[in-house]
């Protein structure tokens, strides 16, 4: 008996490292082409060098998850056959202004030397990152007959006469992103040529941009490419999209367009959307046009909301008439009783999102905007949900606990909590957020952002102790001393990307906590005790481990911007990250690399 266990072993082995006995090269690309996981490509790369030399002929997509973490040459390298590559550039906070303009994160050097050598390439993704026209005429002249997908997510520096080479050069492209971009309108010819020439276009997303649509252009879209599915646009009166509407017969998505003129309803009267469409996104939308979407609303599947005039009461009515969401977002509106209305009607719901809504407090809800009752209502009635993520006025350590008590396929779970109350029922939510941290056990990303006394170190422990599978987390305004930092990171075997801000942690503990997170690649602190010169950072150096540390600014020191936040660069900020590529060399002047030197 006892035998018996070494001998399979031995056998393992053999198969794997190429024996008499071994797995026929055939059969193991037939098999790793099935493997698409990056975390368990990662793992059957280290079998051994055999299957580490299949593993980067095979490798379909890659993604880069932060653009200074490897460089193109090494990619090039170790994966040769690429079909998809995704490379995200600057650090989220820049989402919220938190990061100056001119601070890195440019494509060029991803375009310039993968472009033409990655001969497979059909897919390129690039997130946050300064991307010019230089850049994609390069792109299209290397990769331009075979490109199919194109996404620009949150990215600057280039302008429509790139698009237009893009629809020009691109006749394969199935997907063009662009949502959320800053792009300089030098006319609208380029709508107009992606339509003539890209007959196969599939999704097209201008969505959150300011370019120019001409409604004739979106009809000749809908006329040339008969597979169009999804379409999300910029600013665009409903009025003149009617003609598209009745010609986009294959359209199961759409977002943007405008109610310009508010209470017109003869004017969108004759507004008759497609007869698929499943998933609906509308621009300023009020209580007289919300009943154009009902006569389909039942067939919806995702509703966003966040760009409406709804009221609370026209939430509730809207949504009743919705039972089939899987997906939902709003503003926080929608109230307490706008989330008691999608827990007893959307039992199928698998996302939602609350956003924060304006300030004005003549456009909240009656009754003070999302609490603990609403979210402890949705739990229990929406079982079925993998992604909460809301702003909320106040919240309880019972809510907490109700999300993990029922909420079990919860996977992203992100809480915001305004400070427009000057109290909050319950703090510190240290045993609400235990209890749904033992509950969720899929939990892989966490974001928790408080207010000061939220969360104790005995709280900020918890979360380190029960973090589980988590690989991203935020934590702002948690915790009391550094203690309560090195609990928390001796739990934090498997995260891998951590975000602070709004802490009380000395640069030393900050320092020492990194060191000690066995698995983390990344990390992002803004709001510390800093010293001036970041000296004590360098407790964390290590190989292949950059530090880049952003003193704050005397000169804003005191300034706020118009939302109440400080200035970007009032309080300083540590980039900690694993790289391959060693010390970048396109540091702006405000940002001092610490290690390497």
């Amino acid at each position: 008996m006892g035998g018996e266990a070494p001998e399979a072993r031995r056998l393992d082995r053999a198969m794997s490292f190429g024996g008499a006995g071994s797995i026929p090269e055939e059969a193991l690309h037939l098999v790793l082409g099935y493997v698409d996981d990056p975390r368990d490509r990662e793992a059957v790369s280290l079998v051994c060098r055999r299957w580490h030399r299949i593993d980067a002929l095979t490798r379909k997509h890659v993604t880069v998850p932060f653009c200074y973490a490897a460089s193109p040459a090494h990619l090039l390298a170790r994966f040769p056959r690429l079909e998809s590559l995704a490379v995200k550039g600057k650090p989220r906070a820049a989402m919220y202004g938190l990061i100056p303009e001119d601070w890195g994160a440019y494509a060029r050097p991803w375009v310039a030397e993968l472009a033409a050598p990655l001969e497979c390439l059909k897919a390129l993704h690039l997130r946050r990152m300064v991307v010019t026209d230089d850049d994609l005429a390069a792109l299209v002249r290397a990769r331009g007959h075979m490109l199919q997908e194109l996404k620009l997510d949150k990215c600057s520096g280039f302008s429509t006469d790139a698009l237009r080479l893009v629809a020009l050069s691109c006749r394969s492209l199935r997907t063009l992103f662009l949502e959320e971009c800053s792009i300089a309108d030098n006319g609208t010819e380029w709508l107009h040529d992606l339509a003539v020439n890209n007959p196969v276009l599939e999704t097209l997303n201008f969505h959150m941009t300011e370019l120019t649509v001409v409604p004739a252009d979106l009809e000749l879209l809908a006329k040339k490419c008969k597979s169009l599915i999804s379409l999300k646009i910029s600013d665009c009166d409903f009025s003149d999209l009617i003609g598209f509407f009745r010609m986009a017969a294959s359209l199961q998505e759409f977002a943007g367009g405008a109610f310009i003129e508010q209470g017109e309803l003869t004017k969108y009267g004759n507004v008759k959307f497609p007869s698929r469409l499943c998933s609906l996104g509308l621009t300023y939308m009020g209580t007289n046009e919300m009943p154009i979407i009902f006569p389909f609303s039942a067939l919806l599947k995702k509703l966003d909301l966040q760009y409406t005039f709804l009221t609370t009461e026209d939430h509730c009515q809207l949504i009743a008439k919705c039972p089939n969401l899987l997906v939902l977002a709003v503003r926080n509106v929608i109230g307490d009783r706008g989330l008691g209305v999608v827990a007893d009607t959307c039992k199928k719901l698998q996302r939602l999102r609350v956003e924060r809504g304006d300030d004005d407090p003549g456009l909240q809800e009656e009754q003070g905007g999302v609490s603990q009752v609403g979210l402890t209502t949705v739990a229990v009635g929406c079982r079925e949900l993998e992604y909460i993520a809301a702003y909320v006025s106040d919240i309880t350590n019972g809510a907490l606990e109700s999300i993990g008590t029922f909420c079990k396929n919860l996977c992203d779970f992100r809480l915001v909590l305004l400070d427009r109350e000057e109290r909050i029922t319950d703090l510190p939510l240290d045993n609400g957020v235990r209890a749904l941290l033992r509950g969720c056990m899929k939990l892989r990303r966490f974001a928790l952002y408080l207010r000061p006394g939220g969360l104790s170190d005995t709280g900020l422990g918890y979360i380190g102790q029960y973090s589980g599978i988590i690989q991203y987390m935020l934590l702002g305004n948690v915790g009391e001393t550094d203690d309560g930092l090195i609990r928390f990171a001796l739990g934090c075997e498997n995260l891998r990307k951590l975000e602070l801000r709004s802490c009380c942690f000395s640069e030393q503990a900050l320092a020492c906590a990194i060191r000690s997170m066995p698995s983390l690649r990344y990390v992002w602190v803004q709001g510390y005790k800093a010293s001036k010169t970041g000296h004590d950072l360098m407790l964390m150096a290590r190989p292949f481990w950059n530090i880049e540390f952003t003193p704050p600014s005397s000169e804003n020191a005191n300034r706020m911007r118009e939302d109440g936040e400080p200035c970007v660069d009032s309080q300083a900020q540590i980039l900690a990250y694993y790289s391959l590529a060693g010390k970048r060399s396109d540091c702006p002047r405000s940002v001092v690399p610490l290690y390497p030197a």
